[in-house]
């Protein structure tokens, strides 16, 4: 059996009133699992939300521990940091592994979330943590997309916005990308359209999956230096011995095996569709008057390596915004660089903080640009 581990730390918001999604499907109820760090100030004017990427969570101290501590980025004694896990994952918000109202899982059963969607949620949570005023919204690769989201959706209460390795919309070659992986999780014939029993799940539909989707995050410098063709490192510190077992295939097979042992297969499936739906101009108006209308501050981190999201995108999209710097930073390991090259990104990011106006006005009352609900919790 899976096993989803949620953080001691977690702490859940309880929407009971029904969440209603861009599909026009309705949730009856949503739970908001999130983590803080730090305390919001009585203004309500301090906080700074994390978004994370496709597989992750709300521990965010864990997953982008180098931007973390004090005199970092994300200071904890100065900030109010907020980061919650997006509906449709595993590890403890609404999704497909959550009992619906017949006590059972949802399963294939879990409408599309969008990533608007799942911005929505985390705007809701950010109005029942009283926050007032968001010093900056920072995510990367999904979460440097929700991030554009909340710069749309909220302009009066978000102060400034920082996304690595993510771009305006979803093109057409990580659509490809995503499309394979869904051809991976439907060929497991235990994964029956996403109507599989929680307790034999498809697991070797979702390792081929995520072995498709390492090959887009890595990049063949990164590969090559890690692994030679037969014998170089290999994962679990050991060195290959048959001529035939290329070492790189036991990187494949280890990524794999990770995450069938912390992640759902339906939930995979929903939050590569949430990706998929990512078009900041989608049933708004052209992406240049969209972006035209992100009036904040917006770092741009690209990853000259990215393969997936390549700097170009960056490129394009710090020139549609009227604030918009981008900073490319010269990482070897591909999409991943925006994790396992962190480093590199908390000085950039704590520069960005620091040059940023300190508003003195009073913040006004949010502003919702779309699909505005009320809600009691």
């Amino acid at each position: 059996m899976t096993v989803f581990r949620i953080s001691a730390q977690t702490e859940w918001l309880a929407l009971r009133q029904p969440f209603v999604l861009e599909s026009g499907s309705v949730l009856p109820a949503v739970d908001i699992a999130y983590r803080r760090w730090g305390k919001l100030s009585p203004a309500g004017d301090n906080a700074v939300i994390v978004c994370h990427a496709l597989t992750g969570s709300a521990d965010a101290d864990e997953w982008w521990n180098p931007l973390f501590g004090p005199g970092r980025a994300l200071d904890p004694e100065k900030d109010f940091i907020v980061c919650s896990n997006v509906l449709g994952s595993c590890y403890g918000s609404t999704g497909p592994t959550t009992p619906c109202s017949e006590g059972r899982p949802w399963g294939g059963r879990f409408p599309a979330v969008t990533l608007r969607d799942q911005v929505r949620a985390q705007i809701l949570l950010a109005d029942a943590l009283g926050i007032r005023r968001i010093r900056l919204v920072v995510g990367g690769s999904m979460g440097g997309m929700q991030a554009l989201e909340w710069a749309y959706l909220d302009p009066a209460r978000v102060q400034a916005v920082a996304t690595v390795a993510a771009t305006a919309r979803q093109s057409a070659w990580c659509l490809a990308w995503s499309e394979a992986q869904r051809h991976a999780l439907a060929a497991d014939p235990k994964y029956r359209d996403g109507h599989y029993d929680p307790a034999d799940p498809p697991l070797a539909g979702l390792a081929a999956a995520r072995a498709v989707a390492m090959i887009s995050y890595r990049s063949p410098v990164s590969l090559a230096q890690r692994f030679d063709r037969y014998s170089g490192e290999a994962v679990y510190g050991e060195r290959s011995r048959a001529p035939e077992d290329f070492a790189v295939k036991g990187w494949l097979r280890h990524h794999g095996q990770s995450l069938v042992e912390r992640f759902d297969a339906n939930s995979y499936r929903v939050l590569v569709n949430s990706l998929d739906s990512h078009d900041l101009a989608r049933d708004r108006d052209s992406l240049d008057k969209v972006l035209g209308a992100i009036h904040q501050p917006t770092l741009v981190v690209s990853i000259s390596s990215d393969l997936l999201y390549v700097p170009e995108e960056q490129r394009q999209l710090a020139r549609g915004l009227p604030r918009g710097h981008m900073v490319e930073i010269d990482s070897e390991h591909g999409h991943d660089g925006f994790l396992s090259d962190a480093e590199m990104i908390e000085p950039i990011l704590r520069r960005f903080l620091k040059a940023l106006p300190d508003p003195n006005a009073e913040p006004a009352e949010p502003v919702r640009r779309a699909m505005q609900l009320q809600y009691t919790w």
